[in-house]
C-alpha cells in the first residue's frame, strides 16, 4: 500500500486514445515531474505536454486528470493520463513511470483491490466490476450493473444488521443476567432467526439463475450422423465453426461456439453423431466411439438439449436421439424442405437449415426454453459459487440455533452465521479470498 502503482487502463494495442492510470502516495509527484511542474485543480482535467523528466523529450500532448484521495476510485491519490493511442507513446510513458521513486507496475486487479481495502467497494461490488468488463450480452451487463449498484450488498447488509441486533440481545442476556433486562430475550429472537432462514432459502432457490447468466447456458446439439448438426451450428453462429461433410462421422469432438440469443449468453456445442450400434471396433472407429461418449456426456451436462432428427428418415426415428428426450429438450426436424408430412413428436419444430425456413421459430423456441429455465426474479441473484456456499453455511448455523439448548450455543451460532454472511461482502475473514477474487482481473483495473 506504500507503493505507487501504474498500468495501462485501456486495451493494449493501437487506438485513438490510451489511458494510463497511476495510484498511490507518489502519484502527484510523478504528475508534477511529467507535466514540468504544471498546476492542477483536484478532479480538473487539463491539456498538458508530457515530458520525460530526465531527457526532457516530449512524450505526447494530452489530458491529465488528478483525483485527490479519498475521493477517487482507489481511495488514494490518482492521476490519469489520456494519450494518443500509439504503442510507442504508451511504452515511453510506462518506461518513464517505471523510473519514478516508489513506482511499480500494478498487478492484475490491484486498483480494484486497493479500492476494496480502502473501503470504496465491498467484494460483491468488486466482483461486479470484473463481470461488467466481461459482459457480452445485455442481460449479463444488466446483472453486473445491478450488483455494482449494491443490489446484493443491500440484501446481505440488512440480514447482517438483523443478526447483529439479535446477537447484541443475546450477549446482553448472557453478560448481565442480574440486570433489569427484558424477560425471555432469547425466545424473542427465534422469529427473527426463522424469518432469516426462510429468506436465505428463497434466495438460494433461484435455479442458479445468476451463475447461468454470468457463465453462459450450455446447449448441446445432439443427433444421428448427417442430421445436420454442424450445419445448424454454423447457421446459428452465422459463420463456419464446424466442418460440414456428407460423410457420416465427420464431427469427432465437441465444438463450442458462444452466442447471444435474446440477451442470454449461450454456449452451443456441436457433438459427434450418435450411432454406437454401427461401430465395428476397428481403429478408425475408436476415435468416433470416444466422440459419441463425449456427446452423451455433454447431453447429460447441458442445460438444454437440442435434439436434431432427419425428417427424410421418417417415419423412423433415431432411437439413440429419441431416448434423450426430457423436459429440457427441444425436438427439431431438419431437412423439412424435402418432407411435407406430419411430425411425430409434439411441440417439435420443422426446420430446413439449407433454406433457412424455421430457423427463427427454432431461435424463438430456444429463447423460450431458456426463459423458462432461468425464470424471473424481482431480487438480485447470486452470481458466484462462493456466495452460495457462504449463504448455505450461514443457513446451517441458523438452523442449529433452532435446536440449541443453551443460550451460549445460540449466541455462538448467531456469531458464526454473521461471519459466514460477512465473508460474501468481505467484512470479515477475507484474506484467504482476496488472491482468488482478484487474480483474474485485467492489468490496469
Amino acid at each position: 500500500m506504500n507503493d505507487t502503482i501504474y498500468a495501462l487502463a485501456s486495451p493494449a494495442g493501437k487506438g485513438g486514445v490510451a489511458v494510463v492510470r497511476v495510484s498511490g502516495p507518489a502519484a502527484f509527484d510523478s504528475l508534477s515531474k511529467i507535466t514540468d511542474g504544471a498546476e492542477f485543480a483536484p478532479r480538473g482535467a487539463a491539456y498538458r505536454t508530457f515530458i520525460d523528466p530526465v531527457s526532457r523529450e516530449t512524450i505526447d500532448h494530452g489530458v491529465a486528470l488528478p483525483f485527490k484521495g479519498p475521493k477517487s476510485f482507489t481511495g488514494e491519490d490518482v492521476a490519469e493520463y489520456y494519450l494518443h493511442g500509439g504503442m510507442a507513446i504508451v511504452r515511453q510513458m510506462l518506461a518513464v513511470l517505471s523510473r519514478q521513486d516508489n513506482h511499480r507496475l500494478a498487478q492484475p486487479g490491484e486498483f480494484t483491490r486497493r479500492a476494496f481495502e480502502n473501503g470504496k467497494l465491498d467484494l460483491t461490488e468488486a466482483e461486479a466490476i470484473a463481470d461488467l468488463i466481461d459482459a457480452e450480452t445485455s442481460l449479463q451487463k444488466a446483472q453486473a450493473l445491478s450488483q455494482l449498484e449494491r443490489g446484493l450488498s443491500k440484501i446481505y447488509e440488512r440480514w447482517g444488521g438483523e443478526l447483529k441486533k439479535t446477537l447484541a440481545h443475546l450477549e446482553a442476556d448472557l453478560e448481565f443476567p442480574d440486570e433489569d433486562m427484558p424477560d425471555g430475550i432469547a425466545p424473542q429472537v427465534m422469529p427473527v432467526i426463522e424469518s432469516l432462514i426462510e429468506e436465505i432459502s428463497t434466495h438460494l432457490d433461484d435455479n442458479r439463475r445468476g451463475e447461468r447468466l454470468r457463465d453462459g447456458l450450455h446447449v448441446a446439439v445432439i443427433g444421428a450422423p448427417n442430421a445436420g448438426k454442424s450445419s445448424l451450428v454454423n447457421s446459428l453462429a452465422q459463420r463456419d465453426v464446424a466442418i460440414v461433410s456428407a460423410q457420416a462421422g465427420t464431427t469427432r469432438d465437441v465444438i463450442e461456439v458462444h452466442l447471444d440469443l435474446g440477451g442470454y449468453p449461450v454456449i452451443l456445442a456441436d457433438t459427434a453423431g450418435l450411432r454406437p450400434d454401427q461401430l465395428t471396433g476397428e481403429e478408425q472407429d475408436v476415435v468416433e466411439s470416444e466422440g459419441i461418449r463425449r456427446a452423451l456426456e455433454r447431453a447429460q451436462q447441458a442445460d438444454i438439449r437440442l435434439l436434431l432428427f432427419d425428417a427424410t428418415a421418417l417415419p423412423a426415428l433415431d432411437e439413440h436421439t429419441e431416448v434423450l428426450m426430457e423436459d429440457s429438450a427441444l425436438a427439431v426436424f431438419n431437412k423439412c424442405d424435402s418432407y411435407d408430412g406430419a411430425l411425430p413428436l409434439a411441440d417439435s419444430i420443422a426446420l430446413s437449415v439449407k433454406t433457412g425456413a424455421g430457423l427463427d421459430d427454432l431461435i424463438g423456441a430456444l429463447v423460450g426454453k431458456i426463459e423458462t429455465l432461468i425464470g424471473a426474479r424481482e431480487t438480485p441473484s447470486l452470481t458466484r459459487q462462493r456466495h452460495r456456499e457462504a449463504l448455505d453455511e450461514c443457513r446451517v448455523a441458523l438452523k442449529r440455533v433452532q435446536g440449541a439448548k443453551l443460550p451460549e450455543l445460540v449466541a455462538e451460532d448467531v456469531r458464526l452465521a454473521m461471519r459466514h454472511l460477512g465473508r460474501i461482502t468481505g467484512r470479515v475473514d477475507v484474506e484467504d479470498l482476496l488472491d482468488v477474487i482478484f487474480k483474474d482481473f485485467c492489468i490496469g483495473k
